[in-house]
């Protein structure tokens, strides 16, 4: 007989399985361009955007009928997009390699957990990175805000877990030192 959803308890495995979900779904952003979109723009708006006297201005858009370029397309630097791309995709990566090499340590003596401890903070401060990486790109390219709460609700959520994970471990710790004594 199977437990109804709502009473469910979390997977053990939940941390991770979060993570790859954030990874899977932020690389899916990030094959988007993070959602930027090249802007059409009218001739018309360029020397008035770029304030241009008025000979310059009429001149520009002389050309701009002569040689009928009706509008111009400004795109986004490819730079930095690729710089932060690169950024959050790096910080992804070792998410869940910190996440992997702490769960594969089983702790027997105090050592041990320290270590297994220390990556576990490793990724929670991998999930602060990537906090800050995503505030950036809201900050500086021009999207939609609201647009990106998803991923950093994900974010966060896998901070949660991934404390929980930590703190399920000073059982475990507790253990080991009256093992010791």
């Amino acid at each position: 007989m199977s437990v109804i959803k709502n009473k469910r308890s979390l997977s053990d495995l939940e941390f991770f399985h979060n993570a790859i979900k954030l990874r899977t779904t932020m690389t899916d952003l990030l094959l988007r361009d993070f959602g930027v979109k090249a802007k059409n723009k009218n001739a018309q708006v360029y020397p008035k955007k770029f304030k241009m006297d008025k000979e310059d201005g009429e001149r520009f858009i002389e050309l701009c009928e002569k040689y009928q370029i009706t509008s111009i397309i400004e795109s986004y630097p490819d730079w930095l997009i690729n710089e932060m791309r690169t950024s959050i995709l790096e910080n992804l990566r070792q998410l869940l390699a910190n996440i992997t090499s702490a769960n594969s340590i089983y702790p027997v003596c105090i050592d041990e957990w320290t270590e297994r401890r220390l990556r576990q903070d490793r990724a929670i401060g991998n999930c602060e990175t990537l906090l800050q990486e995503m505030a950036y790109v809201i900050a500086v390219m021009p999207v939609d805000a609201n647009k990106y709460m998803r991923y950093v609700d994900m974010i966060e959520r896998e901070i949660a877990l991934l404390k929980g994970w930590r703190k399920s471990d000073n059982k475990l710790r507790n253990r080991l030192l009256n093992k010791k004594k």
